[in-house]
Protein backbone atom coordinates (compact mmCIF):
# COMPACT_ATOMS: atom_id res chain seq x y z
CA UNK A 1 0.00 0.00 0.00
CA UNK A 2 1.46 3.31 -1.12
CA UNK A 3 1.21 6.49 0.89
CA UNK A 4 1.42 9.97 -0.32
CA UNK A 5 3.02 12.50 2.09
CA UNK A 6 2.80 15.99 1.50
CA UNK A 7 5.10 18.85 3.52
CA UNK A 8 3.49 22.08 4.30
CA UNK A 9 5.74 22.95 7.18
CA UNK A 10 5.10 24.06 10.45
CA UNK A 11 7.24 23.09 13.48
CA UNK A 12 8.29 19.80 12.59
CA UNK A 13 10.26 21.55 9.50
CA UNK A 14 11.84 24.65 11.37
CA UNK A 15 15.66 24.27 11.99
CA UNK A 16 15.45 26.46 15.27
CA UNK A 17 12.22 26.96 17.91
CA UNK A 18 11.57 30.65 17.69
CA UNK A 19 9.12 33.05 16.06
CA UNK A 20 6.58 31.12 13.53
CA UNK A 21 8.63 33.22 10.55
CA UNK A 22 11.87 32.18 11.45
CA UNK A 23 13.34 28.89 10.92
CA UNK A 24 12.31 27.79 7.33
CA UNK A 25 14.07 26.55 4.43
CA UNK A 26 11.80 26.47 1.50
CA UNK A 27 14.44 24.54 -0.54
CA UNK A 28 14.59 21.64 2.63
CA UNK A 29 12.56 19.12 4.38
CA UNK A 30 13.32 17.03 6.92
CA UNK A 31 10.62 14.73 6.31
CA UNK A 32 13.84 12.25 4.69
CA UNK A 33 15.40 12.37 7.88
CA UNK A 34 12.29 11.61 9.78
CA UNK A 35 11.29 8.66 7.92
CA UNK A 36 15.01 7.39 7.75
CA UNK A 37 15.61 7.98 11.61
CA UNK A 38 12.29 6.11 12.22
CA UNK A 39 13.34 3.05 9.72
CA UNK A 40 10.32 3.21 7.74
CA UNK A 41 9.71 0.60 5.45
CA UNK A 42 6.57 1.50 4.14
CA UNK A 43 6.10 3.35 0.34
CA UNK A 44 6.51 6.62 0.91
CA UNK A 45 5.97 9.24 -1.88
CA UNK A 46 7.42 12.68 -0.70
CA UNK A 47 6.29 15.34 -2.14
CA UNK A 48 6.75 19.19 -0.89
CA UNK A 49 4.01 21.75 -0.97
CA UNK A 50 5.13 24.76 0.91
CA UNK A 51 6.92 25.36 3.89
CA UNK A 52 5.51 27.92 6.19
CA UNK A 53 3.95 28.30 9.82
CA UNK A 54 0.38 26.79 9.32
CA UNK A 55 -0.58 30.60 11.09
CA UNK A 56 0.22 31.65 7.56
CA UNK A 57 -1.36 29.15 5.53
CA UNK A 58 -4.30 31.40 3.26
CA UNK A 59 -6.97 29.76 1.41
CA UNK A 60 -5.47 29.54 -1.61
CA UNK A 61 -2.85 27.34 0.40
CA UNK A 62 -5.66 25.09 1.75
CA UNK A 63 -7.44 24.66 -1.95
CA UNK A 64 -4.01 23.39 -2.91
CA UNK A 65 -3.43 20.84 -0.88
CA UNK A 66 -7.14 19.91 -1.30
CA UNK A 67 -6.14 19.84 -5.18
CA UNK A 68 -3.04 17.41 -4.29
CA UNK A 69 -4.76 15.24 -2.29
CA UNK A 70 -7.55 14.89 -4.66
CA UNK A 71 -5.05 14.65 -7.60
CA UNK A 72 -2.59 11.79 -5.66
CA UNK A 73 -3.07 8.34 -6.99
CA UNK A 74 -3.08 6.94 -3.56
CA UNK A 75 -6.03 6.55 -1.43
CA UNK A 76 -3.93 7.03 1.24
CA UNK A 77 -2.31 10.47 2.26
CA UNK A 78 -0.24 11.85 5.18
CA UNK A 79 0.27 15.72 5.53
CA UNK A 80 2.82 17.48 7.73
CA UNK A 81 1.10 20.42 9.26
CA UNK A 82 1.42 23.19 11.83
CA UNK A 83 -0.26 22.49 14.59
CA UNK A 84 -2.07 26.34 15.58
CA UNK A 85 -4.16 25.60 12.46
CA UNK A 86 -4.29 22.28 11.69
CA UNK A 87 -7.86 21.27 12.97
CA UNK A 88 -8.83 24.09 10.35
CA UNK A 89 -7.32 22.53 7.56
CA UNK A 90 -8.76 18.97 8.68
CA UNK A 91 -12.10 20.60 8.52
CA UNK A 92 -11.74 21.97 4.88
CA UNK A 93 -10.03 18.93 3.79
CA UNK A 94 -13.01 17.27 4.78
CA UNK A 95 -15.33 19.38 3.19
CA UNK A 96 -13.11 18.91 0.18
CA UNK A 97 -11.62 15.63 -0.42
CA UNK A 98 -13.39 12.36 -0.63
CA UNK A 99 -12.45 8.61 -0.78
CA UNK A 100 -9.17 9.06 0.41
CA UNK A 101 -7.66 8.73 3.95
CA UNK A 102 -6.06 11.90 4.79
CA UNK A 103 -4.23 12.08 8.15
CA UNK A 104 -2.41 15.37 9.22
CA UNK A 105 0.56 15.34 11.89
CA UNK A 106 3.36 17.86 12.81
CA UNK A 107 4.87 18.05 15.91
CA UNK A 108 5.32 20.34 18.93
CA UNK A 109 9.45 20.38 18.99
CA UNK A 110 11.31 20.54 15.50
CA UNK A 111 12.96 17.74 14.40
CA UNK A 112 16.01 19.47 14.26
CA UNK A 113 16.38 20.09 17.61
CA UNK A 114 17.15 16.13 18.68
CA UNK A 115 14.60 16.22 21.64
CA UNK A 116 11.16 16.20 19.01
CA UNK A 117 8.11 14.58 18.75
CA UNK A 118 8.38 14.83 14.88
CA UNK A 119 9.34 10.54 14.38
CA UNK A 120 6.57 9.47 16.71
CA UNK A 121 3.49 11.72 15.29
CA UNK A 122 4.82 10.79 11.76
CA UNK A 123 4.82 6.74 12.78
CA UNK A 124 1.54 7.18 14.13
CA UNK A 125 0.21 8.94 11.12
CA UNK A 126 1.61 6.37 8.96
CA UNK A 127 -0.21 3.99 10.94
CA UNK A 128 -3.52 5.53 11.14
CA UNK A 129 -3.53 6.51 7.26
CA UNK A 130 -3.40 2.17 6.80
CA UNK A 131 -5.69 1.50 9.55
CA UNK A 132 -8.64 4.11 9.44
CA UNK A 133 -11.58 4.58 6.89
CA UNK A 134 -11.77 7.28 4.30
CA UNK A 135 -11.68 9.95 6.37
CA UNK A 136 -10.10 13.20 7.44
CA UNK A 137 -8.02 12.85 10.91
CA UNK A 138 -5.11 14.17 12.92
CA UNK A 139 -2.27 11.51 14.59
CA UNK A 140 -0.58 13.82 17.39
CA UNK A 141 0.49 12.46 20.76
CA UNK A 142 -0.25 8.74 20.58
CA UNK A 143 -4.02 9.32 19.28
CA UNK A 144 -5.85 9.48 16.50
CA UNK A 145 -8.27 12.68 16.37
CA UNK A 146 -11.45 12.33 13.77
CA UNK A 147 -11.69 15.95 12.71
CA UNK A 148 -15.48 16.25 13.12
CA UNK A 149 -16.02 14.85 16.67
CA UNK A 150 -12.91 15.55 19.16
CA UNK A 151 -10.65 17.97 17.25
CA UNK A 152 -7.11 18.88 17.63
CA UNK A 153 -6.27 21.30 20.11
CA UNK A 154 -2.70 23.14 19.80
CA UNK A 155 -1.62 23.52 23.46
CA UNK A 156 1.00 26.63 23.31
CA UNK A 157 1.32 25.29 27.10
CA UNK A 158 3.01 22.36 26.08
CA UNK A 159 5.75 23.79 23.78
Amino acid sequence: MAIRLFITGGTIEKATKGPPHVGYDAQKTVIHDVLKEARCSVPVAVEQLMNKSSRHLTADDRALIAKKCRDAPEDRVVITHGTITMSETAEYLAAHVHDKTVVLTGSMVPFASGQSDAGFNLGAALVAVQTQPHGVYVAMEGRVFTYSTEKYVHDPAKE
